[in-house]
Formats: C-alpha cells, sequence, structure tokens
C-alpha cells in the first residue's frame, strides 16, 4: 500500500527507529528518480523518432535509417552489457518507431484511401506478436517489448479510426468501437504494468456517451452532453474497480484505482456542467438529439425538444449543485477513513471548484448564503471529527 508519512515524526514518536526511516526515504527517492529517468528517456525516444522522420522527409531514407538504428539497438542490447542498456532500449526504439511510425505517415500521405485497410491489421499482428512474446517470458528487453507493442497498439487503433472516419460510421458502431478502443488500452496497460497507458483507456470509455474536450482559440472546453448518464457511467466503473481491487494483488489494484480516480474525475466535471446547466436526461441519446442531426430548419428542432422535455427526466441546476455537494461530501468522508488518497485528493479539489464556481455564478449577491454556508462548515467540521474519533475507538 502507498502512503503519505512524515519519517521524522514517527521517528520523534518512536513508531519507526533512525534506521527504518532511512531506508523508507532512500526508496523514496529510487522511485523518484526511476521515474525521472524513464520520463525524460520517453520524451528523448520519442521527440528524436519524430525529428528523424520529417527531418528525412524520405520514405527510403527513413526507412534505411530506422533499420541501422533497429541494427545497432539490437546489438547493443545483445552485447553492450547493463551500462549501455539505456543506449541499445533507445536506438532500437528510435529505429522501430521511424519504420512504423514513417510508414504509418506515407501511407496517410500517399495512400489514403488503403492506409486503414493496411495499418489496422498490421497494428494488431505487431501487438499480438509483441504480447505473446511478452507471455512466453521474452524480457531480455522488457522496456523496448514493451514499447513496441504500444507502437503497434497505436497504428492498430489508428487504423481503425480512420476507416471509421472514411466510412463515415455512426451510432451504435461508433459507441462499440470506442468501448473497444478502452478496452485494448486498458488491458495492454495493465500487462505492461504502465499506470499512464492505462489511466488513457478513460477517454475514450468517456467518449461511449460523446463527452470529450474541445479546443477553440484561447480556451479548451470539456462538454458533457449527457452528463447523468455518464456519471452512472463512471460510478459503476468505479464500483467495479473498488471491488475488483479488493481480491487482487497490490500490482494489478493500482491499475484499478488509477481507473478510479480518473473515472470520479471524470463525474466530478460531469457534475460541474450539470450544476451550471441542469441536464435533460437522454435527449442526445433516444430524444431529438442535435440541431444537426437530421433537421431541416432551427424551428422544428426546437418543437422536436419542447416534445421530448414535456415527458423526460428533467434535473434543474439547483438541485444537481446541491446534490453534487452532499455527495463530495460523503466521499471526502469515505476516502479519508478508507485510505483512498486519490479520491480524498480529487473531492477535495473539487469541492473548492465547486465552490468557488457557485460563488460567482448564484451567490455572488447574496451575502446571507456566504454567511450561512461559512456557519454550517462549523458543526459539518466538528461532526467529521468526532465521527472520525468515534470510528478510532470502535473499529468494529
Amino acid at each position: 500500500m502507498h502512503v503519505v508519512a512524515d519519517t521524522t515524526a514517527l521517528v520523534d514518536d518512536s513508531v519507526l527507529s533512525q534506521e527504518q526511516a532511512r531506508v523508507i526515504e532512500e526508496r523514496s527517492r529510487d522511485v523518484m528518480i526511476k521515474l525521472a529517468v524513464n520520463a525524460i528517456l520517453c520524451f528523448g525516444i520519442i521527440a528524436a523518432t519524430a525529428g528523424f522522420i520529417f527531418w528525412l522527409a524520405n520514405a527510403i531514407a527513413v526507412a534505411i535509417t530506422g533499420i541501422l538504428m533497429l541494427g545497432s539497438g539490437l546489438l547493443v542490447l545483445a552485447r553492450g552489457g547493463e551500462t549501455y542498456r539505456m543506449f541499445g532500449n533507445s536506438a532500437t526504439l528510435i529505429g522501430a518507431g521511424m519504420l512504423m511510425g514513417g510508414g504509418a505517415i506515407e501511407l496517410v500521405d500517399k495512400y489514403e484511401d488503403v492506409a486503414g485497410w493496411i495499418m489496422a491489421p498490421a497494428g494488431a499482428f505487431v501487438t499480438c506478436l509483441g504480447v505473446w512474446r511478452w507471455r512466453t517470458g521474452s524480457l531480455s528487453a522488457g522496456f523496448v517489448l514493451g514499447a513496441v507493442i504500444l507502437m503497434g497498439l497505436a497504428m492498430h487503433l489508428i487504423g481503425i479510426e480512420l476507416l471509421v472516419m472514411q466510412h463515415q460510421v455512426g451510432s451504435p458502431l461508433r459507441n462499440l468501437i470506442l468501448l473497444y478502443y478502452a478496452v485494448a488500452v486498458g488491458l495492454i496497460g495493465w500487462m505492461i504494468d504502465v499506470r499512464l497507458v492505462t489511466a488513457l483507456a478513460i477517454v475514450p470509455f468517456a467518449q461511449v456517451l460523446e463527452t470529450g474536450t474541445a479546443y477553440f482559440h484561447a480556451a479548451y472546453v470539456f462538454y458533457s452532453p449527457e452528463p447523468t448518464l455518464t456519471i452512472l457511467q463512471m460510478v459503476l466503473l468505479i464500483t467495479v474497480c473498488l471491488w475488483a481491487a479488493k481480491s487482487l494483488s497490490d500490482r494489478d489494484g493500482r491499475h484499478l484505482r488509477t481507473l478510479v480516480v480518473l473515472g470520479f474525475i471524470v463525474a466530478n466535471l460531469c457534475a460541474l456542467v450539470a450544476s451550471l446547466w441542469g441536464d435533460v436526461v437522454g435527449e442526445t441519446i433516444w430524444g431529438p438529439g442535435r440541431y444537426r442531426d437530421g433537421y431541416a430548419d432551427w424551428e422544428s428542432y426546437r418543437v422536436a425538444r419542447e416534445a421530448f422535455r414535456e415527458t423526460a427526466l428533467v434535473i434543474p441546476d439547483g438541485a444537481y449543485a446541491i446534490i453534487w455537494a452532499v455527495v463530495l461530501a460523503a466521499v471526502i468522508i469515505w476516502a479519508s477513513r478508507r485510505n483512498q488518497r486519490g479520491l480524498f485528493n480529487t473531492g477535495l479539489t473539487f469541492a473548492a471548484i465547486h465552490g468557488y464556481t457557485q460563488m460567482f455564478e448564484s451567490f455572488q449577491d447574496e451575502p446571507l448564503a456566504y454567511l450561512l454556508g461559512g456557519l454550517a462548515a462549523i458543526p459539518l467540521a466538528w461532526g467529521v471529527w468526532r465521527l472520525n474519533q468515534r470510528m478510532e475507538s470502535d473499529p468494529g
């Protein structure tokens, strides 16, 4: 279990000895250094690969250079020893990246009509081959093999996405494809034990109900056309992951807890949207959809939308704001008792965001609201303190 602890205070309280505190601090430092080295290494490999491809800007030159880099990297890994393994890993990955990335760019640029049909199965083949080698224990260069698996997966998914755009695939097949993306990314991230990859699975999973982001000039936007349904989707993910993490090893549980925190973040962002605009549940799924969905003009769309809203479940923004605040308080208290630091920190962060948002959106001209909210916070804090004392005195 990963926890935050003040080793100095633990030594002063005679909980740990000086030697035990020193070992904990050294291991913590070692983990941070490894993370920093891997982050720098990954950035360098990606930047060098892209730089080579666009600098050479010629398919033959990229292929030849990639083969030479790949061969030299494998040679270093075979004969260079542990001291030079990092250079062998880097050269091998740059070479593999140039061959796969350069080939993909060449296909998309000059053979767009068939690019998806080639990239999807080719990427699947590389991914499956890498997974087979991984599962059979061929981990003499595990970092390289894991990275090649990710390259193959990226090529496979990009190939499918090209076909989706080329053939204008819509719902419900599009939703199932996004779910496939999420499962594929999550499983590969778990297999190679890279939580950053596992975390990326939340993006296509959220997009199943069209929740996502957009960029406009000087503005990044989060949008959720179905905030209530997306929140329920994320609650299901959180519940399943928390339940499964209890019976799995710490290694597997870390991946599930990563998805728990990210699912909670997405759910809170959806609640933020609904607390400002409310929600008409199902309007974009089984309702009239959006204006661009086949309506002749705005008036016909407006009539269809109003007819749907007469019988639909409509949750006003004020009700959403109250429900969100109550749920956040419950999650913060529960997470503090269960040592769920990710949920606890995320809950506190969104509680601050919620308070800040409501302060300026709903109560900026209502000083009485600040007075009542501030006074209510005092007995709330006292109640949490007393609850914690009771739980500590009666663990059962």
